[in-house]
Formats: structure tokens, sequence, C-alpha cells
């Protein structure tokens, strides 16, 4: 490849947008809820089967459920994203939005896989 594509590709990269945000995984089954935040969205849904599917998930709950189920009883949804650049502190930003969807949507005990606060 010569240097002016390879300059011209890597501008290209630069100018592709990237998400953070929060996400979640609903068991069609029981309606159970897992909630978490990514610095980065793109192909998130496909990362997260991957693990899945190789029983490598960190949540052992969800783990679980997913061998026993299947994946065609789980869904995936975005619940909020915002422009990766436009945020200066990334770990203070996803742990705001997961505090917020964690209270609105409550995904604890039969509720969902995730756990709750410690007071």
């Amino acid at each position: 490849m010569d240097k002016n594509k390879r300059k011209e590709l890597l501008e290209e990269y630069k100018q592709v947008k990237t998400y953070m945000g929060a996400i979640q995984i609903l068991n069609k089954t029981n309606g159970k809820l897992y909630v978490d935040t990514y610095p980065n969205l793109k192909n998130k849904w496909i990362t997260l089967q991957a693990q899945l599917e190789m029983g490598r998930f960190a949540n052992a709950q969800l783990q679980k459920d997913w061998k026993e189920l299947g994946a065609e009883n789980f869904a995936f949804e975005v619940l909020e994203q915002k422009e990766a650049s436009e945020i200066t502190d990334m770990r203070w930003e996803r742990k705001q939005l997961k505090k917020r969807w964690l209270e609105t949507l409550q995904p604890y005990g039969d509720r969902g896989y995730n756990k709750p606060p410690e007071e």
C-alpha cells in the first residue's frame, strides 16, 4: 500500500465516531435484565454474545440462563449512548450513566442479574 493511500485510510479511521453508553440484555422468558456500560458500543453485542457462547461472561447467573435457554431467548438494547469524543472523564461518565439506569430499571433479584448497590 502506498503512503498516500495509507494516510487517507488513517484519516478516514480518525473520522469514525465511537459511542460509549449503557446497554441492557433482556431475558425474554422471565423478563430479567442485565444492565452495564461500555466505553465503546461498536459491535458490543457481538462481543457479549461470543463471551456468553464460550461460557466466559462475567455474570454467572446470566451465563447459566443463557446456557439453559439459548441465545434466541435474549435481546440486546442500547439504552443510551454518547459520542466518546465529547467525554472528558470516561470512567466518571460511565459510573453516572450506570447508576442512573440501575436506579431506573432496578434489575435486582427476581427482576434482574445485577447486584444491588451497597449502602
